[in-house]
C-alpha cells in the first residue's frame, strides 16, 4: 500500500520538473546579480565595460579591497551600523513583543479602541518636517536616538506577533497556568516566550535588515559623518562618487582613478551585503514559520 502511494503519475512527474525548473530559473535571476557583483569586484573595470565579464573574474585585482579595508569611514560606519543595528533591534523586538501580547489576551479592557488607534497609524502621519520637527524638540538630531527610536514599535510588526500569540498561545494554557498559581508576569517569560522563537527571530530579522539597509533617516537627522551609518557612507560612493580621498593615495590619472572608483564601488557592496548574508541561514528555518502562522489570522 505504501508503495503505492509513493508512486507518481506521469503528470506528477511532468508538475514537478516543471516546478524545479522555474524555481531554478528565479534562483538564478536573483543570485546572478549578487555574484556578478563579487565577480566584478575582483575584476578589471575595462572588462565589465566592455561586457566580457559574465562568470568568472577578468583581470584579477584585489586592489579594491585593500583600499576598502585600509580606509577608516569604511570601518567607522561599519561600526555604527553593527551599533544600530543591534541595539535598534533589541529595543524594536522588545517594543514590538510587549505590545503585542497585551493586545492578544482576550481580557484586556478598550483592546478594540487601541488597535483601531494603532491602525490609524498606518495610513496617516504627520509627514517629514512635522517628524523633523518633533526629532529636533526632542533633542535628538545628529544621535544614534534619531535612528532607533521613532520606529522601535513597527504596527504592522505588532499585528504580525500578536496574530502569532493568539494562533500557537491558546487561553487554555493560561487559565492551566494560573491554577497552578503561575503569574502573568511568569507566564510571559517562562511559556510564552520559549514558544515564540519562530517570530522572534522573524522580528529580529526584520529589524536587523531595516536597520542595516536603511539610509535615508541618517541622511536627515545626522550631519556628523563620524556617525554616518555603512549605507550612508555607501550612497555617497555609489551615487555623489564621493570616494574618500585615502583610498586615492598614489593614484595619479584620470583613468586611474576612475579604475579604482569602480573596484572600490563594487568592493563596498560586497563588504556591506556580508553581514546579513551571514545571518540569514541561522534565522531560515525559523523565518517560514513564523511568518505562516503569524499571517493565518487577521
Amino acid at each position: 500500500m505504501n508503495s503505492l502511494l509513493k508512486r507518481k503519475s506521469r503528470g506528477d512527474m511532468w508538475f514537478d520538473i516543471i516546478n524545479y525548473a522555474l524555481l531554478t530559473f528565479i534562483m538564478l535571476l536573483v543570485l546572478y546579480p549578487l555574484y556578478f557583483v563579487l565577480v566584478a569586484s575582483f575584476s578589471d573595470p575595462n572588462y565589465i565595460y566592455s561586457g566580457e565579464i559574465w562568470l568568472f573574474p577578468k583581470g584579477f585585482t584585489l586592489d579594491g579591497y585593500e583600499r576598502i579595508f585600509n580606509d577608516s569611514s569604511i570601518w567607522i560606519g561599519y561600526a555604527n551600523s553593527i551599533l544600530y543595528a543591534t541595539l535598534g533591534t533589541l529595543i524594536g523586538v522588545a517594543v514590538t513583543v510587549f505590545a503585542a501580547y497585551p493586545l492578544a489576551r482576550k481580557n484586556l479592557a478598550g483592546k478594540s479602541f487601541i488597535m483601531w488607534f494603532l491602525l490609524i497609524t498606518m495610513f496617516f502621519s504627520g509627514g517629514l518636517i512635522p517628524t523633523y520637527l518633533l526629532i529636533k524638540d526632542l533633542h535628538l538630531l545628529n544621535t544614534m536616538w534619531a535612528l532607533i527610536l521613532p520606529g522601535a514599535g513597527g504596527v504592522f510588526n505588532v499585528i504580525i506577533v500578536r496574530t502569532f500569540f493568539q494562533s500557537s498561545i491558546p487561553d487554555e494554557m493560561w487559565e492551566a497556568a494560573s491554577i497552578d498559581g503561575c503569574s502573568n508576569t511568569r507566564f510571559f517569560w517562562s511559556i510564552v516566550l520559549p514558544l515564540s522563537k519562530s517570530i522572534l527571530a522573524v522580528m529580529v530579522l526584520y529589524h536587523v535588515v531595516g536597520f542595516w539597509n536603511g539610509f535615508f533617516d541618517a541622511l536627515i537627522y545626522l550631519s556628523d559623518d563620524k556617525k554616518y551609518p555603512l549605507q550612508l557612507v555607501l550612497r555617497n560612493i555609489l551615487i555623489q562618487n564621493q570616494v574618500n580621498s585615502g583610498m586615492m593615495i598614489d593614484v595619479e590619472s584620470y583613468a586611474a582613478k576612475m579604475r579604482v572608483t569602480e573596484l572600490i564601488k563594487y568592493g563596498v557592496i560586497m563588504v556591506s551585503s556580508l553581514p546579513l548574508l551571514m545571518l540569514y541561514p541561522f534565522l531560515q528555518k525559523y523565518f517560514v514559520k513564523g511568518v505562516m502562522i503569524g499571517s493565518i489570522k487577521g
